[in-house]
């Protein structure tokens, strides 16, 4: 009875996030249904790129070259680092970079979430700029960033999102791990939704905004997990995020498992407490017969991916001293669960030795169980924002 109890309880952690997998992975690679399309403005529109900054000064020039090497380039004063609660000379270095710097002081209101609230406050006020994109201090964008944003809101797009990627994913085990983990999430989900005419998501990093868009929905958002806490507010109020699928930007990821536990442990610590704080929510809403926020919900109780895997795992162990409906479930679930990867991974462009780094998940598995608890005291508390080492 026991047993049977245990598995019926990890059928229900499992299953949203196995539908979800299902779905999006299904519909990353069937063809994209044919339109017409919408022709893109003539008039050059006004583009604003938002850089949100905390102690960022080693690397916050390469992302401001990026940026001016774009093709075309933004003219420097159409970007802003935000140099929010600074103790270093990241707003110095910008400054010298040829920018626009707007610092902020506030040890009470701390967060990517206040920083950007406050730049795009700044920015509606100046009433000229048509969209706004936002990019992290620590990133690379490709040459034809500012040209798939003006296509895309030249169409008359209420937002969008780049693909997000792992810079330099090439450096050991872990970070290739890591990169595949990023292609699931933040390249053939978003990829997936695009295609069935959803809207694509927010990932935190290389997203765009209309001015309109923006207007309507105040970025007011503060908690860790902002970006997702925004979107479903978009959802909400009926708009759309597009996906460029033929862009990126690229950030770097902590190389080490010491300097990764604590961003680990802060970004999926905010989303339990999503889950906790906003799940019964949109499942009123889905029952309501508001069938748009049934993606978002579904997504929102897809675990990462390790824990997805590790409750996979745990059931099918299980299923073997139950009964076979729970068996052909798990085995149905895991097989999924690897198609998901495989595909994120030829979407991506993966070779031979990121097959092979798959052999040293089982360790990165553990590592993550391991820290179930730091994440779970993290999804209790207000996590503040740390620069994380790379």
């Amino acid at each position: 009875m026991l047993l049977t109890l245990l598995c019926f309880i990890l059928f229900i952690l499992t299953l949203p996030g196995t539908v979800e997998l299902l779905f999006l992975t299904v519909s990353a690679i069937r063809g994209r249904p044919e339109s017409e399309g919408t022709p893109s403005s003539l008039e050059t529109l006004e583009i604003a790129v938002v850089i949100p900054a905390h102690n960022e000064e080693v690397g916050i020039s390469k992302t401001l070259l990026s940026l001016q090497n774009c093709d075309p380039a933004l003219p420097n004063q159409n970007i802003y680092v935000i140099a929010d609660n600074c103790s270093d000379d990241t707003a110095t270095v910008s400054e010298d970079m040829g920018v626009n710097v707007l610092e902020r002081q506030n040890e009470q209101e701390r967060g990517k979430g206040y920083a950007l609230n406050y730049a795009f406050a700044h920015l509606q006020a100046l009433e000229k700029y048509d969209a706004f994109l936002i990019v992290d201090a620590d990133t690379t964008v490709e040459n034809n960033f500012i040209s798939s944003y003006q296509d895309l809101f030249g169409s008359g797009a209420d937002a969008g999102q780049s693909s997000y990627r792992v810079d330099q994913y090439q450096t050991n085990t872990r970070t290739r791990l890591m990169n595949i983990a990023f292609l699931g999430i933040n390249h053939l989900r978003p990829l997936g939704r695009e295609k069935a005419g959803l809207s694509a998501g927010i990932l935190g990093n290389g997203f765009g905004l209309s001015a309109n868009t923006l207007q309507e929905i105040p970025y007011d958002s503060y908690s860790i997990v902002e970006d997702l806490e925004y979107h479903l507010r978009l959802i909400r109020a009926g708009k759309k995020v597009e996906f460029l699928e033929q862009t990126s930007v690229r950030s770097e990821m902590p190389a080490n498992a010491k300097d990764a536990e604590s961003q680990r442990a802060r970004w999926e610590g905010g989303r339990f407490k999503m889950i906790r704080q906003i799940a019964p929510k949109l499942c009123m809403e889905v029952m309501r017969g508001k069938l748009r926020m049934l993606e978002p919900l579904l997504e929102l109780l897809l675990l990462p991916l390790a824990y997805h895997f590790i409750w996979l795992l745990f059931l099918m162990v299980l299923a073997w001293f139950t009964g076979v409906g729970f068996l052909i479930y798990s085995l149905l679930a895991m097989i999924i669960f690897v198609l998901h990867i495989v595909v994120a991974m030829y979407l991506g462009g993966c070779d031979k030795h990121d097959v092979f780094a798959l052999f040293k998940a089982p360790g990165y598995i553990l590592w993550k169980l391991l820290k179930l608890g730091k994440i779970f005291k993290m999804s209790k508390d207000d996590a503040g924002w740390q620069r994380t080492k790379r």
